[in-house]
């Protein structure tokens, strides 16, 4: 089993100026991207009121950014811990390990931006939040 670390802020480049805007890039292989992305996926208008994601994963990574809004992001790892992260820099993201049950919350104007290191597979979902604690908790 890989092991992975606890969900952590992620800072990528921040270049320009207030008076020209700015400009952030990540690139694949080099930091502070730590994964290839092999899918990209963005969420928006969600109601303030829906609590999104709800699930693990078996194999798959991601940073999620705030590229516009307010994102509130709580992390829960198979042993217990639980860690809150306000996105709200587009500059910023958080890294999700698989091994991390996450849930989010958003303001009405966020737009979710997500890298992920896998493509898309149902089968890499775990959704069940006993499943979750009981397959990781085995593998640790």
């Amino acid at each position: 089993m890989a092991d992975y670390p606890a969900p952590y802020l992620v800072e990528f480049p921040r270049l320009g100026a207030p008076e020209i805007g700015y400009i952030s890039v990540g690139e694949n292989g080099q930091d502070p991207l730590p994964f290839v992305v092999q899918r990209v996926f963005w969420t928006y208008y969600t109601p303030e009121s829906i609590v999104r994601g709800r699930h693990a994963h078996q194999r798959t990574e991601q940073v999620l950014i705030a590229a516009a809004g307010r994102i509130t992001v709580t992390t829960e790892l198979a042993n217990g811990d639980i860690q809150l992260f306000r996105l709200e820099d587009p500059y910023v993201g958080l890294y999700v390990p698989p091994c991390a049950w996450h849930t989010m919350q958003y303001s009405h104007t966020a737009v979710q931006l997500v890298l992920a290191s896998q493509p898309y597979d149902e089968a890499d979902y775990i959704r069940d939040h006993n499943q979750f604690r009981q397959l990781w908790l085995a593998r640790s």
